[in-house]
């Protein structure tokens, strides 16, 4: 048997880090990553109820909770632990499922058997296979494990896009409130009776409108990518992060210099031993000091685990620490006055809006990085990824996700107008991604990097019971803003799983469905079905056999092209395939049938190229493994549909076919270089109607084997000649007898696949050349 893929042999598209561009990446994560974390001192102490300071302790034990929380939470599992567990350069909790899925063998994707063991063949790359642990075999021997892991990732991911919609309207609302303090503060009038009016009237309508444009300014950005926002946002990130630093040193060293004892964990028991319900609730608020840690792991994908490990050791940190120590030792002095200077207020209303704005970016982004990657598994409805960045892939704009969002946060910052209730929610959201994290990493420790079970049990027990406490209070506050935390997880999980639900049924009646390749080799040679010259495209989702909706067609048009090439997508668990491993390559029956099969692997962060250039390096390909194959002593005695690698200049002589471009010249630039061409240069191209490449054979040909040289002309001929492209259009049905649940999870994929967008296949393809043949798939 082949071996099984392994991430070492994976080659990431990003080249090795230099010192400069590690200093750039840290500059450019300050306005991406850590715009959450750092704007966080705006509303964690707030988001306490005032009664529960009931003492100039409760001070001290709030900031003991805080340097504890961002220590044990931000510092050691995310900075130290969790940045070191990434999928080739990629983080977040579809990540961590990805190498479960490759290493635990707990995946769920839609491949058969026999796709399994083609997906693995890679004769280029041999990899190194890993013992069989009894934790592994146990839970790939269990499917309720498969089940439980790919809900915690959906479950994850769902919290990331919910965390996306409450974090921009909290921030903002925040930063709005002090402005409206701000303006308050103003002498308008002498009149008492006018000024209190116009008092009122600046506390309804100046937060909540101030919030909802700074919010469409924020989401209409969002389509310049991550890179360009990263430099503009930092330097005002590295402004505000400079002034609540010192800001903080001043209030410690003017109210309260012993606040620095608050570090020690005896006010933490203290705290335990006058607890009651009404204070089990406040801790709620202070889970907000760590939202923002799971976008460090969530977002690495845009730069890299040293610039963020950098940034938050050398800058986030101490700053965070400063700034929170400072307001303790201002509310320990005094509770109901603010003895700060009128231009200091300004000066940090007006830091605090710009700062606000910033701080939503880190979960924008992490939702585009987790929706790409729940697209890519086969997990979320089809939307388009623009691709922002020529060298950094992980670098993502969705636009459709960008407006659902906006709307959303727009309706949360209408509808709550409150910052306390979007707090509740939000701190559930936070502390519930990070208890999922904790699971899933904790199981990456026993099965990808191969530690004991009780290293494994110790890191799940020791974060997980932190979470569990914060989580518990916060779900106390249900009624107080986290009931719609829940909307939004039902919303969106049943979005999903519908979603995968409905993928994985319509393949497995394909396979179901399919024929066998000597249904369509004896059609075409013994029972009358005539070849038609040109090329046929077939897109199927299986790697093996005929698919049913062309069986469908050829049993009522019984003709096809002289040319037949099925090509199916596969995703791979993993974040990049290498344009060298990206295609394979196999013949369907005998060799005059002219009939192939090609599969186009691809990782979830992989970016597909359209279709006129695919076309192209489809058929380069095919005439790449037919000069191969004659040179293959394994093909000559191999099983049939073997498949086989192409892309990696396997050639003796060369390639087999040369390209001919619009200016007469040729091109012998290798297929794998032009797949990997950054999608910079495919913008600058849509605007272009390309024109449909030729190709010739080269120089060598005349000293070919007679029977590669034919077969290379008859597939020259075809192509002249014109190609179709075929799609299948099902229909989803569900059988009379069957339950509700099956029946709703079925409605619900019909609905966002009529709705959605169209298959990223059939985006490009000219209308005139697609055939679609519908099916009804009763399920």
């Amino acid at each position: 048997m082949d071996p099984p893929l392994s991430p070492g042999t994976y080659s990431s598209p990003i080249k090795k880090e230099t010192w400069m561009h590690t200093v750039l990446l840290s500059f450019q994560s300050l306005g991406v990553v850590y715009g959450r974390l750092s704007t966080a001192p705006l509303y964690v102490f707030s988001s306490i109820p005032r009664e529960e300071f009931k003492s100039d302790e409760s001070a001290y034990e709030y900031l003991s909770f805080i340097f504890w929380t961002l220590t044990i939470v931000s510092l050691v599992k995310y900075a130290i632990i969790v940045l070191r567990a990434d999928d080739d350069g990629e983080g977040g909790t579809f990540a961590l499922y990805s190498l479960l899925c490759r290493h635990g063998k707990v995946g769920l994707l839609p491949n058969d058997k026999r796709d399994n063991n083609i997906m693995q063949y890679d004769h280029e790359c041999p990899t190194r296979s890993k013992l069989e642990s009894r934790a592994r075999r146990a839970i790939a021997n269990h499917k309720s494990s498969h089940y439980l892991m790919l809900f915690l990732a959906l479950l994850g991911s769902c919290m990331i896009i919910a965390d996306a919609v409450l974090t921009p309207a909290i921030s903002v609302l925040s930063a709005s409130s002090s402005l409206r303090r701000s303006l308050t503060d103003i002498k308008y009038s002498s009149s008492h009776e006018k000024e209190q009016s116009i008092s009122r009237d600046i506390k309804r309508y100046v937060p909540v409108p101030v919030a909802c444009a700074i919010l469409v300014c924020l989401f209409t950005v969002q389509r310049y990518g991550s890179h360009r926002i990263g430099f503009i946002f930092a330097p005002i990130v590295i402004v505000w992060l400079v002034f609540i630093s010192g800001m903080g040193v001043f209030n410690i060293v003017r109210y309260d210099p012993h606040i620095i004892y608050a570090i020690s964990p005896k006010y933490i028991y203290k705290f335990f031993k006058s607890i009651s319900l009404n204070s089990w609730k406040s801790l709620g608020g202070l889970t907000l000091c760590v939202a923002g840690s799971e976008a460090m792991f969530a977002d690495l994908g845009h730069f890299s685990a040293k610039s963020i490990k950098m940034t938050f050791f050398c800058l986030i940190y101490p700053a965070l620490i400063l700034c929170y120590a400072g307001q303790a030792a201002f509310i320990s002095h005094v509770l109901s006055k603010n003895n700060t200077s009128e231009q200091v207020h300004h000066v940090y209303t007006v830091l605090a809006l710009f700062a606000a704005a910033i701080g939503s970016q880190a979960t924008i982004t992490a939702c585009f990085s987790i929706v790409n990657q729940c697209l890519a598994l086969c997990c979320f409805p089809r939307v388009k990824v623009i691709h922002t960045s020529d060298t950094i892939h992980g670098q993502v704009y969705i636009p459709d996700v960008n407006w659902i969002v906006m709307v959303l946060s727009l309706g949360v910052t209408i509808g709550f107008h409150d910052t306390t209730r979007i707090g509740n929610a939000l701190g559930t959201a936070v502390v519930s991604n990070m208890l999922v994290t904790t699971c899933l990493m904790s199981l990456v420790i026993a099965l990808y990097w191969e530690k004991s079970l009780l290293v494994s049990a110790c890191f799940l027990l020791f974060f997980g019971s932190i979470e569990a406490m914060y989580l518990s209070s916060n779900i106390l506050n249900f009624h107080k803003g986290v009931w719609y935390l829940a909307v939004l997880l039902v919303l969106s999980l049943t979005i999903m799983v519908s979603w995968h639900y409905g993928t994985l049924k319509k393949y497995q009646f394909d396979l179901e469905n399919k024929v066998s390749t000597e249904w369509l080799t004896d059609l075409s040679s013994g029972l009358g079905a005539s070849r038609v010259p040109g090329i046929g495209f077939v897109y199927t989702d299986i790697a093996t056999g005929i698919p049913a909706f062309f069986s469908h067609f050829i049993t009522n048009v019984p003709a096809f092209h002289q040319v037949l090439i099925f090509v199916s997508f596969k995703s791979l668990p993993e974040p990049f395939v290498h344009p060298s491993r990206r295609y394979l390559i196999g013949r369907v029956g005998p060799r005059d049938n002219r009939i192939y099969r090609c599969i186009v692997r691809y990782g979830y962060r992989d970016h597909i190229r359209d279709t006129g250039d695919f076309e192209e390096q489809i058929i380069r390909f095919i005439g790449e493994f037919i000069s191969v194959e004659e040179y293959d002593a394994e093909s000559l005695v191999a099983p049939e549909e073997r498949m086989i690698v192409v892309g990696v200049g396997k050639q003796p002589e060369g390639d087999a076919l040369i390209p001919l471009h619009d200016n007469g010249g040729t091109s012998s630039t290798n297929a794998a270089t032009q797949t990997n061409a950054n999608s910079a240069d495919d913008t600058k191209e849509k605007g272009k109607k390309k024109k449909k490449v030729r190709f010739m054979l080269p120089d060598h040909s005349p000293q070919m084997r007679p029977s590669v040289r034919e077969e290379l002309n008859a597939l020259i001929e075809a192509r002249e000649s014109g190609t179709a492209y075929f799609l299948g259009q099902s229909h989803l049905v569900v059988r009379n007898d069957s339950d509700f649940l099956k029946r709703f999870l079925v409605t619900v994929y019909v609905f966002l696949d009529k709705n959605g967008r169209e298959p990223h296949v059939a985006l490009n393809i000219p209308h005139a050349a697609l055939v679609e043949v519908g099916m009804v798939y009763t399920i």
